[in-house]
């Protein structure tokens, strides 16, 4: 829906493919045309690159834009559709093959001078490697996978006990989601900053970094909440790990949008994590912080046009944060939910922005990542931006299934959190769960009185309301919904 919009706003027109399973998806209905791919499941479908191809051919397209997810990051698709004669609306095959494997980016980094975090350069091999590589580190240490992101095929390893049963699971874990089982391993950094650069790129050697990102707010190491600037960067700083960040871009001789991703510790320090090759989910964020159009950016340079802006045009111009709205149950452990969207009111109004895959009557299904939309506010500070984010997420009605929409506002009144007092164990440390059973107790409550309330103003022998008691509908529905939440 991203990508088309832009597309639509500089007149080119858009083809959507789909899975059946996707036949009534707002996507479909948005794109000027859309053709249906088949599959023995929707992921099999979306992966199939021959099928994808030769659809983008009949139809006469002249480039794909890979998206999020999928194939997004996936070198031999890249490579594959140059060889049609399409254009990939993302960097080369070279560059996502480079970055993509965590190992052979640590090394790229390490010689190009950016600093990374203490690990290993080389996938382990054998399990006396890993016992003696992780004593040589020093506990705790991070598993990860070599070809991985989003967490998966990762595990924190406090003690030697639990090595060898940490590392078999993340082996698998990584074998399924990447195809992949290359286990490397990291010291893990006690209670980071997790802060992301956005990097932009053409073909004609101009690179320019449009700030940060500061994506701590995390859970099982999935990003939840985004915000830009961080509460931590001063100039100095932001500098400094922008003109980084362009010298990894640079190493990989990188071309389109991209992310390059740092931890940063208690005293400032920083280290090079990974780069996503590819246009983050979050990448709004610095859209409404800087006011500059990403995707639109990415075809100009697909099609061989420069950058239209260069370094010191950048502006931070507002303070944005981005909430993603899982369908999740975040009074069950957060179990992702599925049904059928029975009503949906998106919030609106000035500093307000959703992009949604969402309509009312959409089905959400087991195929997918649960996520149903970002939820993007910005203000002229931080103060504004988080007013802004707690009225729009409790204007923001979403029935059929249990969104995490409770726990967002929770966060955005945790002291804590409102004071940029946070870190990626936020959530695991700092934030009190019981807070959901105090909000859940509260439905309860107030779902009851409602029920009342209706059954007192349908009575026929109702008394008059004095005039000391009357109260607007809209006010009284007001309070309870603010108690709701």
């Amino acid at each position: 829906m991203r990508i088309i919009r832009a597309a639509r706003e500089m007149n080119i027109e858009s083809v959507a493919i789909y899975h059946d399973i996707d036949k009534e998806a707002p996507f479909v209905q948005y794109a000027d045309y859309a053709y249906k791919i088949s599959g023995t499941t929707p992921k099999a479908a979306y992966l199939d690159i021959p099928q994808i191809i030769e659809v983008a051919i009949r139809s006469n397209s002249e480039a794909i834009h890979p998206g999020y997810g999928f194939l997004s990051e996936n070198s031999v698709f890249s490579s594959e559709v140059s060889k049609a004669g399409l254009v990939f609306i993302g960097p080369d095959a070279n560059s996502i093959e480079l970055m993509g494997n965590k190992t052979r980016a640590r090394q790229l980094m390490t010689a190009a001078g950016v600093p990374i975090v203490p690990g290993t350069k080389e996938q382990i091999e054998s399990d006396e490697e890993l016992i003696k590589t992780a004593e040589e580190i020093g506990y705790p240490i991070l598993l990860k996978a070599a070809a991985g992101g989003g967490g998966k095929g990762m595990r924190k390893v406090d003690s030697v006990d639990e090595l060898i049963e940490s590392y078999r699971g993340a082996k698998r874990e990584a074998a399924n989601a990447f195809g992949d089982d290359a286990i490397y391993i990291e010291k893990y950094i006690i209670n980071p900053k997790h802060i992301e650069i956005q990097i932009i790129a053409d073909a004609h050697s101009n690179y320019v970094h449009l700030g940060e990102r500061d994506c701590s707010i995390q859970r099982r190491h999935q990003k939840v909440i985004e915000e830009s600037p961080s509460t931590i960067l001063d100039e100095e700083l932001r500098t400094k790990m922008g003109e980084v960040a362009v010298k990894a871009a640079k190493a990989c001789n990188y071309v389109n949008a991209g992310t390059v991703e740092f931890l940063v510790d208690k005293n400032k320090n920083f280290y090079f994590l990974e780069m996503n090759t590819r246009l983050q989910v979050e990448h709004p964020v610095t859209e409404m912080a800087t006011g500059i159009d990403l995707v639109k950016e990415q075809f100009k340079i697909a099609f061989g046009m420069p950058l239209s802006f260069k370094q010191e045009d950048v502006r931070f111009t507002n303070h944005a944060i981005e909430c993603r709205i899982y369908a999740e149950d975040p009074f069950n452990n957060f179990l992702p939910d599925t049904g059928k969207i029975t009503h949906l009111r998106r919030p609106c109004g000035n500093g307000v922005r959703v992009d949604s895959g969402i309509d009312e009557g959409s089905e959400v299904t087991i195929h997918f990542d649960p996520m149903l939309s970002k939820l993007i506010v910005w203000g002229r500070d931080r103060n504004e931006a988080l007013g802004r984010m707690e009225s729009a997420l409790r204007n923001y009605r979403i029935q059929g299934v249990r969104t995490i929409i409770p726990f967002l506002i929770a966060v955005m009144q945790h002291p804590e959190f409102r004071y940029g007092y946070f870190d990626t164990g936020f959530i695991q440390h700092t934030f009190d769960m019981d807070v959901l059973d105090k909000i859940k107790e509260e439905q309860e409550e107030i779902i009851a009185a409602i029920a009342a309330f209706g059954f007192r103003m349908t009575r026929k022998d109702q008394s008059p309301v004095s005039e000391k008691q009357k109260i607007s509908k809209w006010k009284e529905n007001n309070l309870l919904m603010r108690r709701l939440l």
